[in-house]
């Protein structure tokens, strides 16, 4: 496998913030990238990892800060290319699910700048591992959907899910919010049925995770953890509404919690 190359970027996933769980293509181009451009929620444990001779900078904007703007990313990106380095720009998750890689893909194109997109776990796939919940089943879920609930600035509020969800489906929400009362109402007018479970996880695959399920017909009252949260509706997620997991659960989450000290 090739190291970071001079003038080039990398959109690079940095999965759900476990750093065992990067890909080894992602862990090359941090241990060899000149430049790490990396978002907010990107915990230490994988920016360790970067070359100590790199320079790293946080680009993130969480929770209204004032921060970089989208532009002004793009307009780091393009300089350091421009001036012969490697750089990575780092995402939670995978970098084509839910965040503005198409943004940044579109300003590298016009500025002729050569890039490549190293995928990532995404969240709803490292929530299912880590609560050992297939997402989709033989018997109750054939198809798999991800929704958000953050849209680009400007852009009317609409309800997180509308129109019919099928009973055969599961329905993944990144960035679903906290308000409870509008997710329970906005899945009820849609036709969701009132027993049909859900579970809100946050900070999916990490020390810090934790998890709350229930049916539709309990979820108002539910208790969700911090962001960065997920939250899963259908008939897959039976075993965990029904408790079946719980124990699993938190070996995984105390497993997970020394793996990461161990790093330290």
């Amino acid at each position: 496998m090739t190291q970071a190359e001079k003038g080039k970027v990398y959109l690079v996933g940095a999965g759900p913030g476990d750093p065992e769980l990067l890909t080894v293509r992602a862990l090359l181009l941090l241990e060899t990238a000149d430049v790490v451009f990396h978002d907010d929620l990107v915990p230490d444990e994988v920016l360790s990892l970067v070359h100590r001779h790199a320079l790293v900078t946080s680009v993130g904007k969480r929770c209204g800060r004032p921060r970089i703007t989208q532009a002004g990313i793009h307009a780091l990106l393009i300089e350091s290319a421009k001036a012969g380095q490697s750089v990575v720009r780092l995402k939670q998750g995978d970098p084509l699910v839910f965040g503005r890689a198409a943004e940044e893909i579109a300003a590298l194109r016009d500025a002729k700048i050569p890039f490549e997109v190293v995928p990532g776990v995404t969240a709803a796939f490292a929530a299912g591992a880590a609560l050992q919940l297939p997402l989709t089943d033989r018997k109750s879920a054939s198809k798999l959907i991800f929704a958000t609930g953050h849209h680009a600035e400007g852009k009317d509020a609409a309800p997180l899910w509308s129109g019919p969800l099928p009973e055969d489906a599961t329905l993944v929400l990144y960035m679903p919010g906290r308000d409870t009362k509008r997710l329970a109402s906005d899945l009820r007018v849609a036709g969701v049925a009132a027993d049909v479970p859900c579970a809100a996880v946050s900070h999916a695959a990490t020390s810090r995770q934790s998890y709350a399920a229930c049916r539709l017909e309990e979820f108002d009252a539910l208790e969700c953890g911090p962001a960065p949260l997920l939250l899963l509706v259908g008939r897959a997620m039976e075993s965990l509404v029904a408790g079946n997991v719980v124990e699993e659960t938190a070996l995984l989450v105390e497993e997970a919690a020394s793996l990461v000290s161990a790093t330290k």
